[in-house]
């Protein structure tokens, strides 16, 4: 029986879809579900979830415990085979209004705030504490156990945790399973029934920018038509008046046109992970690309008066029941446990696998799960132009962490000044006065930096 601890249980839609999963796998129904969360309402409310759904799907196979708060965390991960991570420090209020109001003041618009730019540097900054916290804990209560990290900003806070710990860990996000469908469904194509069934795509490159390198269907390259279509539409698109019939994905496509490869994340992600896009000078762009400015915030405030109606959907339905979801993590446990090899697309340390990337970048690869763990596959070289455009990322992340690892104040301003949106809108004294401000304004959820 294995032991997995859900860290950030009080996630209770992501906690469904990850044990949930696990208890449609046989190799891990008998397993004891470790919950863990610092919240004790949303942490009740998970058990009364999870106890339905174990009693509707899984004849109550599983042993469930709850863990409330940081004295109770080293019981709920003693002994643990695996550790699923779903944090969010600072939540809503107050963290995620100050990454986006406070660079407001400054004049730098934002998107999602939660990977790259200004946002994701500071995001990253008041989680990798807690998460070495988590990192040092495991290394004496379950230090043979796998950490599966779903929190953004993936690259840095994995990054942070394989060079600040000796835990073994994978980074694991679902924009990649998503990559091919999401090109396919914006351009209108192969959407019949079984159409995309000998569809296969390649993907590698870095976390929110991995670079869809081979699309085939029957052994075909699909980039050809996809290509052809994709210009033809592009130019009606940006033409349209109406946001109504303009699709929310253009960036992307845009990106492939000029680049030559479809990017793995959404449009509204990557339209602040570069210069190109959110540029006050042209403004006329936020139109014309359908760029949604404020998008995360404004998903907080749905999701938070959403919960109020789904709560009694998820917490008090006694009939409550599950369908696997398209998520990697209970395959990859399930693939451990048995030892029955399973791939999927992980990020991981540079480690040669993509030969023009640093090695101490956390590259997006295809990975392979069994009983010894999970490695990494061989990619070779990116083509030039993506490997570049990855490496204005890879560059504020590696910052980012020093910053986190050293507690050098001086590396957060490095890591805000080598952000593409952040320098390509703002000028230095402005970035490094931003900075300050939101050191100030963060006040206990940072550590203190020399």
């Amino acid at each position: 029986m294995a032991k997995i601890t859900f860290m950030g249980a009080g996630s209770t839609v992501f906690a469904k879809s990850i044990i949930g999963d696990c208890m449609c796998r046989e190799a891990l129904r008998d397993s004891e579900f470790a919950l863990y969360d610092i919240d004790e309402e949303r942490l009740v409310q998970s058990e009364m979830m999870l106890k339905n759904l174990n009693r509707n799907i899984n004849e109550g196979r599983a042993k469930i415990t709850t863990h409330l708060g940081v004295p109770n965390r080293k019981k709920a991960l003693r002994n643990a085979d695996f550790v699923v991570n779903a944090i969010q420090v600072g939540g809503y209020e107050p963290a995620t209004v100050i990454d986006f109001e406070i660079p407001k003041k400054f004049g730098l618009r934002q998107t999602i705030a939660d990977t790259l730019g200004i946002g994701g540097i500071f995001r990253a900054l008041r989680t990798i504490p807690v998460m070495l916290d988590f990192a040092e804990e495991m290394e004496k209560e379950c230090p043979d156990a796998w950490l599966l990290n779903y929190t953004n900003p993936m690259s840095m806070l994995t990054g942070a945790l394989l060079r600040g710990s000796s835990v073994k860990m994978v980074g694991l996000c679902h924009s990649v399973q998503c990559c091919s469908d999401s090109l396919l469904d914006t351009l209108d194509m192969y959407k019949g029934e079984g159409e995309r069934d000998d569809i296969r795509q390649y993907v590698a490159g870095i976390n929110h920018m991995g670079w869809l390198l081979k699309l085939t269907k029957g052994g075909k390259d699909l980039y050809p038509e996809v290509k052809a279509i994709a210009d033809e539409k592009m130019a009606k698109w940006r033409r349209a008046r109406k946001p109504e019939n303009k699709p929310g994905n253009m960036i992307r496509i845009e990106l492939m046109r000029k680049f030559g490869y479809y990017i793995t994340e959404s449009s509204e992600h990557n339209a602040e992970y570069m210069p190109y896009w959110i540029k006050s000078k042209y403004p006329e762009l936020i139109k014309e690309f359908k760029i949604p400015l404020d998008e995360y915030p404004r998903r907080c405030i749905h999701q938070i008066e959403d919960w109020k109606k789904r709560y009694k959907e998820l917490c008090e339905n006694a009939q409550l029941t599950h369908s696997p979801s398209h998520e990697y993590g209970s395959l990859i446990m399930e693939a451990i446990v048995t030892n029955k090899p399973f791939q999927f697309g992980g990020n991981v340390l540079n480690r040669g696998f993509i030969k023009n990337l640093p090695e101490e970048a956390v590259v997006e690869i295809p990975c392979f799960a069994d009983s010894a763990g999970v490695q990494g596959a061989y990619v070779g070289y990116l083509p030039p132009q993506c490997a570049a455009l990855n490496m204005t990322n890879i560059n504020v992340h590696t910052l980012t962490v020093e910053a986190a690892l050293t507690r050098k104040r001086d590396h957060i301003y490095h890591a805000a000044l080598l952000d593409p949106h952040t320098s390509s809108e703002l000028k230095i004294d402005d970035i490094i006065d931003m900075c300050d401000a939101l050191i100030d304004a963060h006040g206990d959820m940072l550590p203190k930096y020399k």
